[in-house]
């Protein structure tokens, strides 16, 4: 499956009063690794497609903890799209300061219309979306 890297550095608004990466943070980071492998598709999180708007809303995200993150620290975080489904992207994450695993996750977005009166409605992932992604869109 297609496999995305991305770095970054613990910036102190991610940290809590005890200068340790709050937990929340964490969901953050892989929010943005997804966001980040998207756009090396070229495809944006926010998109128009015959002049409909099309997001990619999470309906599940967890999160495994096993080493404290702190201001400074440089951390790389790897992305796996572990399932491509008609509608959805399910998204493996994990999260190493140097060859320390600090945390692994998983995320599943679902591709959606977003209607004018702001009601999402979940979509086939469209063809010139799925080809740009690794297994084409395909499976259920």
């Amino acid at each position: 499956m297609e496999h995305f890297v991305t770095r970054r550095q613990v910036e102190f608004a991610d940290t809590d009063s005890g200068g340790v990466v709050h937990f929340s943070r964490y969901l953050i980071f892989m929010e943005t690794a997804e966001h980040q492998f998207l756009a090396s598709r070229g495809i944006d999180v926010d998109t128009r497609i015959q002049g409909k708007r099309v997001s990619w809303p999470r309906v599940s995200a967890r999160c495994s903890y096993s080493r404290p993150l702190v201001f400074g620290d440089q951390i790389q975080i790897e992305v796996t799209v572990v399932r491509c489904g008609r509608t959805s992207m399910t998204y493996a994450f994990v999260l190493r300061r140097g060859d320390e695993e600090v945390a692994c996750g998983e995320m599943t977005s679902v591709c959606c219309v977003i209607e004018p009166d702001g009601r999402f409605t979940a979509i086939p992932i469209p063809e010139e979306l799925s080809v740009r992604l690794d297994g084409g869109g395909s499976g259920s």
